[in-house]
């Protein structure tokens, strides 16, 4: 006696695959959902500073340029790890005095290199802006950028 796969079957086949693989979509979302909150970035380490830092790097379009966590444009530094470049792990303060002055020297008129425009930004959009860098340094990104320097 020859089995066939009826319409019926076919049709409770696909319906329960849909709801069983949707099921599962809903459930992986979850999952990132809670492990981007809770461990890669805690919501705990948002301050406001954080988010005005966030809203100077939009304002002033630094993502044309730079990339942020492999994001972005690759014309100028991954800036997902310059305050662990700028030492910001182990002297927080001189971090923070070494962005200044890097943001405050730009465009640095050294012939043959790329030029970043000067922003000119208050004080508290600097220290904003190294605020947002170094919640961005704190993300468990497993192992990107591949190398230190960016």
């Amino acid at each position: 006696m020859a089995e066939r796969l009826t319409k019926a079957a076919t049709r409770n086949i696909f319906y329960g695959g849909s709801a069983f693989f949707l099921a599962v979509f809903v459930a992986l979302t979850l999952h990132t959902h809670y492990y981007m909150t809770a461990t890669s970035a805690p919501n705990s380490a948002l301050s406001e500073s954080v988010i005005r830092g966030k809203e100077v790097w939009e304002r002033n379009s630094c993502i044309n340029c730079h990339s942020l966590l492999g994001e972005g444009a690759y014309f100028a530094p991954e800036l997902g790890n310059v305050w662990k470049r700028y030492g910001g792990d182990e002297d927080r303060e001189g971090a923070r005095a070494t962005f200044a002055a890097w943001m405050a020297s730009q465009p640095s008129g050294v012939p043959g290199r790329r030029q970043m425009p000067q922003f000119h930004l208050t004080e508290q959009e600097v220290n904003d802006l190294a605020d947002f860098l170094e919640f961005v340094s704190r993300i468990n990104t497993q192992g990107w950028p591949p190398n230190q320097s960016g």
